[in-house]
């Protein structure tokens, strides 16, 4: 989850590696550090806790330094104290390593250097990395290359590294196993980065590692070789990203700004795979939906399993809903980190999605690998069948599965995912119609009506933004201090629920809990006082009523209600104390809308408490570690 950046070239690399670890710094914020060579001498500097702090240390150090490594961090072993943070260095401090990942033989490693007389001085697997290249440095016969590949083979788990030595002034070694590495081409000179905020304002030509390769970077140009030794030939590509999406662009926080893009996003979504063209008295051989998806992936299909964590787990719950309900396929939705252990039995022409905003997250990525493997021998009917739903199409996740369904969400730089989230329900939308379409679970006009919903939704979007923002903002002050928090919801509602509690969990600090509304009397209720405010989403629909007497049993011990409904409905303005109104919509379209009250509130109460809504504690954006 740590952030890496690396320059070699004719310019200063100090402003170079500032500049791109600014980009960065949503992969984690517990320390910095960079790493120059300059006279043949290696120069670091590294700083506890956020980015400022090391830019502090660097004010009036003049470094011309043409070539460097920098990091930030998200902790993992060892506390967020200066002497863990990277780089890190070899005992004669010639060699310099940063790394993102976990190497999970590092104790053997470590003891079997301390008996070659290294010592250590931080506590994290990193330091073993400089030191085996070190060691493997004392064969005359060695490059610095070299020595960096037989390091790398020694290393078990997921990493990304970037290596400079002052005996070698003029490159610049990077590796990668199971983390994501990316390589910039200039003019006359060369970046890498564990992801390409960092590399647009200089360069949209990249080329993405794989798995088990590393590089050479000189002013001259790139080599990339296998951890094998072969050389391998590359293309690298072009990004087609707009700085200023990495921009605050007025907004006080990213946060802010991106909830506001959630309009935008969900326009362009809807506008990349529904088929203007289409209407119901087509022949069956027109789509409505256009997601590409292969017939072999989706004849036949008797059960769908979805593998996510986070967020992306709650979008999940979404999808499995409209499978069920549109498509009518069996659905299941696992946390990936428990289906990496405790797998489901397999089952025949089965469908297994994998869902992550960033395409690195190394559980979600582990369960889809783990699932390609075990199934690799079987029969035909239980082969593989592998789909991503994801924001970032350059991603390990689309180099690991045939097919993925991009959300054309944009970068997304505040920790807590919000356009991400909401266009990762319209990609499950979408998916659910295309596969009822070709199964005839839905005739064409349900088609027509479902679709020309999700057309309004980005009107509806602005609806909620333009007149409902400062009114939450106002409603905020009434809950600075609370401690705990209760969401409802029942049906398609429930998962919005659980991501409405998470939202303000991240980044409030606030003790919150999703449950079905239902559910309350079994147990939680026993939580309830007037000390609790219990947020509901009430939609007419299906379970409307249910959710307002789940509401009244809470009111009845004295909780302040908040409810998420529709606009001038007249029942839920009397049981509520208070509302976060949204346009009425069908049901099933609901959970688009449901969930921006509940971003707003929880941004709005974290801004109000004074904290860091773009980069909350203990977080990062992309977890690439197990």
């Amino acid at each position: 989850m740590c952030g890496i950046v690396g320059y070699i070239g004719s310019r200063a690399a100090s402003s170079i590696l500032l500049e791109g670890l600014q980009k960065l710094e949503y992969r984690g914020y517990d320390s910095a550090g960079i790493a120059t060579l300059w006279e043949g001498e290696l120069h670091c500097v590294r700083a506890k806790g956020k980015l400022r702090n090391l830019q502090e240390k660097l004010e009036g150090v003049k470094n011309f330094a043409p070539i460097g490594i920098g990091h930030t961090r998200w902790a993992t072993h060892g506390k967020p104290e200066e002497y863990n943070a990277h780089p890190h260095r070899d005992a004669a401090e010639r060699i310099a390593v940063v790394q993102n990942g976990i190497i999970e033989n590092y104790r053997d490693l470590r003891e079997e250097l301390r008996q070659r007389g290294y010592t250590f001085r931080s506590d994290t697997d990193t330091e073993v990395i400089p030191h085996l290249i070190a060691e493997f440095l004392k064969d005359i016969n060695s490059s610095l290359l070299d020595a960096v590949r037989q390091a790398v083979n020694k290393l078990k788990g997921a990493f990304a590294i970037a290596v400079i030595s002052a005996d070698y002034p003029e490159e610049l070694v990077i590796a990668r196993q199971q983390a994501p590495l990316v390589i910039g081409f200039g003019q006359g000179e060369f970046f890498c980065a564990s992801d390409t905020p960092a590399l647009i304002p200089h360069t949209r030509a990249v080329l993405t590692l794989d798995n088990g390769e590393l590089a050479r970077l000189t002013p001259t140009g790139v080599e990339v070789y296998s951890f094998a030794g072969d050389r391998l030939r590359k293309t690298p590509r072009t990004l087609n990203w707009n700085p200023m999406l990495v921009e605050k662009q007025g907004f006080k926080h990213f946060m802010l700004k991106e909830i506001y893009e959630q309009p935008g996003v969900v326009r362009t979504c809807l506008e990349s795979y529904i088929n203007n063209d289409w209407h119901p008295g087509l022949t069956a051989e027109v789509s409505p939906i256009r997601l590409g998806l292969a017939p072999e992936l989706c004849a036949n299909l008797e059960h769908i399993q979805i593998v996510a964590c986070g967020t992306s787990w709650h979008a999940s719950l979404v999808g499995k809903y409209l499978l069920e309900q549109l498509a009518g396929i069996p659905t299941i939705v696992q946390y990936a980190s428990e289906f990496r252990y405790a797998p489901s039995p397999l089952t025949p022409n089965t469908l297994t999605i994998g869902v992550t905003q960033s395409g690195e997250t190394a559980d979600t990525l582990a369960a889809l690998e783990m699932e390609l493997q075990r199934r690799a021998n079987q029969p035909a009917k239980f082969q593989a069948r592998l789909l991503g739903i994801t924001n970032r199409p350059e991603s390990s996740l689309a180099h690991l599965v045939p097919r993925i369904i991009d959300t054309h969400a944009g970068i997304e730089i505040g920790v807590a995912a919000t356009k991400t989230f909401v266009t990762q329900l319209v990609a499950f939308y979408l998916l659910a119609l295309d596969l009822a379409y070709r199964r005839q679970t839905l005739v064409p006009e349900q088609l027509e009506q479902i679709v020309a919903g999700l057309r309004q939704l980005p009107a509806q979007l602005e609806v909620i933004l333009e007149g409902q923002e400062r009114y939450i903002e106002s409603l905020a002050h009434s809950f600075m201090d609370t401690h705990d928090f209760i969401y409802l919801g029942r049906g398609i509602n429930f998962p919005i629920a659980l991501e409405g509690a998470l939202k303000l969990k991240e980044i409030s600090y606030i003790h919150a809990e999703g449950y079905p509304a239902g559910e309350m009397k079994h147990g939680p209720i026993a939580l309830l006082d007037a000390k609790v405010p219990v947020v509901a989403i009430a939609m007419p629909g299906t379970v409307f009523e249910k959710v307002l007497s789940n509401a009244q049993e809470a009111k009845a011990r004295d909780a302040q209600l908040i409810g998420v409904t529709p606009m001038n409905e007249q029942e839920a303005a009397d049981t509520f104390d208070a509302l976060l109104p949204v346009p009425e919509v069908d049901e099933l379209l609901s959970p688009i809308l449901t969930v921006v009250p509940l971003q707003l509130l929880a941004y709005h109460i974290a801004a109000l408490r004074g904290l860091d809504v773009d980069q909350p504690r203990n977080l990062a954006k992309s977890v690439t570690v197990e």
